[in-house]
């Protein structure tokens, strides 16, 4: 057996990170907002408090249920992070 690794890809990129804590109605968000040019001007975000994570452009804060799924919340939850992510994305 070979110890030689296949890599897809193995890039270095700059990047620009943004930490915002804040805390809705019902739940606190502790974000970490990273924009690349890796994600065709999407930004990755990151929830910290809750280990889960997307990808995240205006049209996939417009496609129904995709913030619940992704971080796992509730309709009321989702709504006040989605109104946020506006601002920034």
């Amino acid at each position: 057996m070979s110890n030689e690794q296949f890599f897809l890809y193995d890039d270095t990129e700059q990047s620009q990170t943004r930490f915002v804590s804040f805390m809705g109605k019902n739940t606190r968000f502790d974000l970490a907002i990273v924009k690349t040019g890796r994600h065709y001007g999407k930004l990755l975000i990151l929830n910290m408090l809750s280990n889960r994570f997307a990808i995240i452009g205006t049209d996939d804060l417009e496609e129904e249920g995709y913030l619940e799924h992704a971080f796992n919340l509730n309709e009321e939850d989702a709504q006040e992070l989605r109104e946020f992510l506006y601002e920034v994305v």
